[in-house]
């Protein structure tokens, strides 16, 4: 078995304290001059890519996790951060078209014999197990091979509708054990403060057959995973 954990880091010692549980207040408010005021999103659909950015932002600037238990309010320097990462969490459009391309109905559960050729020709209809056995594992796992903790987007559902991209969730993963062809990726998951036994468990086998991963909590399946972008911030407010 190899086992690899990016040192210094667990959950319990450097996730934040609260859940990914907000209330019902706009995730942004953009001011048209002296005319008015444009509230834009919800925090209460979650801010898991905030929070999993500032997280690792902290970890990597070396400072100690913050003692708070309950989310910080809308006026607070902390929940702006929070949120200002949520944005960059997003890299623009691409995290958002990822996740879309992924859990597009028409690309297939098995790998097809056609799907070498089409990607030939720049057309990916790879199926999601080769996209995680054969694409994403390999990032993730680099990243933790380096010592790094390394962003991961999962995708939740299996639906054309783009309203349905809220479904999905980002994490941190910080570590791994491969035991043949079983990989179990250690996970920091927003919804779960203080738990260091999350864990994404996927057979890194032949893709032809049907690749599937298991989440160790029930909220929610999931169906593939990514390596999302991510570059440092200075997380100045809990300095």
């Amino acid at each position: 078995m190899v086992s690899v954990r990016v040192p210094g880091f667990l959950p319990s010692a450097r996730g934040f304290h609260f859940a990914n549980r907000w209330p019902h207040i706009p995730v942004y408010d953009l001011r048209l001059g002296d005319l008015a005021k444009l509230s834009i999103g919800d925090a209460a659909n979650g801010l898991c890519g905030g929070m999993s950015f500032a997280v690792a932002d902290l970890f990597i600037a070396g400072l100690s996790r913050p003692g708070q238990t309950g989310t910080p309010g809308s006026e607070d320097p902390h929940y702006r951060y929070i949120v200002d990462r949520q944005i960059d969490s997003f890299d623009g459009i691409a995290v958002p078209l990822r996740f879309y391309s992924l859990m597009r109905r028409r690309r297939p559960e098995r790998e097809p014999l056609w799907a070498s050729w089409l990607a030939t020709i720049g057309v990916d209809r790879h199926s999601r197990g080769y996209v995680m056995v054969r694409e994403e594992w390999p990032r993730v796992r680099a990243e933790l091979d380096s010592g790094r903790v390394a962003m991961v987007g999962l995708v939740r559902v299996i639906d054309d509708n783009p309203f349905s991209l809220n479904h999905n969730h980002q994490v941190l993963a910080y570590g791994y054990d491969l035991d043949g062809d079983q990989a179990t990726v250690r996970i920091y998951d927003p919804n779960w403060p203080d738990d260091d036994d999350v864990t994404l468990r996927v057979t890194i086998g032949d893709p032809r057959v049907g690749i599937s991963a298991a989440y160790s909590k029930a909220d929610g399946p999931v169906v593939c995973f990514f390596r999302a972008p991510y570059v440092p911030h200075d997380p100045a407010p809990w300095r």
